[in-house]
């Protein structure tokens, strides 16, 4: 996720912090000042928040550890002014499965307030009057009992990114295909998004940022999974570009300059004895043009670590393989000849072309013929 700094890794998982959590930081450190102007008091907030913190971390890697019992690996987590989101590397196939990932998160709060409670009781510390625990006021162990129950019951609420929009998905997806569901659920996201937007604007920012990041977050999680359901079954060779240029190693910048003016292909396989050993990009050509001007050498820039793809492959490993990559195109390669190129643009367009013609039957066009030009 942009704008996102690496705090480290724990249990195998990457810890990301967004940089909008700072701003939440700096909130609660200035409204904890404001009312007495006590920098004691604007310590303790900022000492609740990073508690929380940790409460957030515990809380997806409950998602993380039930996720592993189905063989999901979780890619990293990143924390948000309105929680955690831990990545997973791919969608529990079932919807029970998914529904009880969702639930492992506030689960892990739930837990978490029993024990607050327990230590509560039996040493008699002070839970403190309904109005402090309504403003997270009192004792720190009465705000993080307070806060652990807010947790649980605000990310069961039915939107994305939330834990309560993928349960409520996960519970359509029982009678819809997964495609509908996920379009209802992110429909009710947005207009929880809507109404957390209306109450911002009386005067609580915090709430601003959650509704910008429900409304984005149900967007998101809807384009991503009409994406992955528009490649699902088809193999690399109906999303391959058939006709593209390529490049040798001794190329000059001004010969790859020339094919980018000449159409519409952005990046180059490097060909040497019939074998693909590189990739020029764009980005790469353009500051190697900035840096060395138009004779400079195509061999010494280009990127050597990339991935390869069979044309017979369906898209939607190769997709991934393309998007955890260095380089913005996948070479297509059988029997050791290269046949096509794979972007993310093309499959873009692919998914863009199916959902156009969608429920209606089109007849398949020839392929064109095979082959480069170099």
């Amino acid at each position: 996720m942009g704008w996102s700094w690496k705090l480290g890794r724990i249990a195998g998982i990457d810890l990301y912090m967004h940089a909008t959590f700072l701003l939440l930081l700096l909130w609660v450190g200035f409204v904890s000042y404001l009312p007495h102007q006590n920098i004691v008091e604007a310590v303790n907030g900022v000492v609740f928040i990073l508690c929380l913190f940790a409460v957030v971390v515990l809380h997806e890697l409950g998602h993380a550890t039930v996720a592993r019992q189905y063989g999901i690996k979780t890619r990293d987590i990143t924390l948000l002014p309105i929680g955690g989101v831990a990545r997973l590397e791919r969608i529990p196939e079932e919807p029970v499965q998914e529904l009880l990932v969702a639930l492992a998160g506030p689960a892990v709060n739930v837990v978490l307030a029993g024990i607050l409670f327990a230590v509560i009781y039996f040493a008699q510390i002070p839970l403190g009057s309904p109005e402090q625990l309504a403003s997270f006021g009192g004792n720190l162990i009465s705000q993080l009992f307070v806060a652990n129950v807010f947790l649980a019951l605000f990310n069961l609420l039915p939107a994305f990114p939330m834990d309560g929009g993928r349960v409520l998905r996960a519970l359509l997806a029982m009678r819809l295909d997964y495609v509908r569901a996920t379009r209802v659920a992110a429909g009710v996201g947005q207009i929880m998004a809507v109404l957390f937007g209306l109450v911002g604007l009386m005067g609580n920012p915090i709430l601003l940022i959650i509704a910008l990041f429900v409304w984005v977050g149900a967007n998101a999680e809807a384009g991503a999974v009409q994406f992955r359901a528009g490649i699902a079954g088809v193999p690399v060779s109906r999303a391959m570009i058939r006709e593209f240029a390529t490049l040798s190693p001794d190329d000059t910048f001004a010969a790859a300059t020339r094919h980018v003016l000449d159409g519409f292909q952005h990046d180059f396989p490097v060909v040497e004895g019939g074998k693909v050993i590189g990739i020029l990009s764009r980005d790469a050509l353009l500051a190697a043009l900035s840096e060395s001007g138009p004779h400079g050498r195509v061999g010494d820039v280009m990127e050597t670590d990339f991935k390869t793809a069979d044309p017979r492959e369906m898209l939607e490993p190769v997709v991934q393989r393309l998007k955890e990559g260095n380089c913005p195109v996948v070479p297509v390669i059988r029997d050791g000849e290269l046949v096509g190129l794979l972007t993310l643009d093309n499959v873009v367009e692919l998914v863009m072309i199916h959902e156009a013609v969608k429920g209606r039957e089109v007849p398949s066009l020839p392929a064109p013929a095979e082959g480069s030009a170099s």
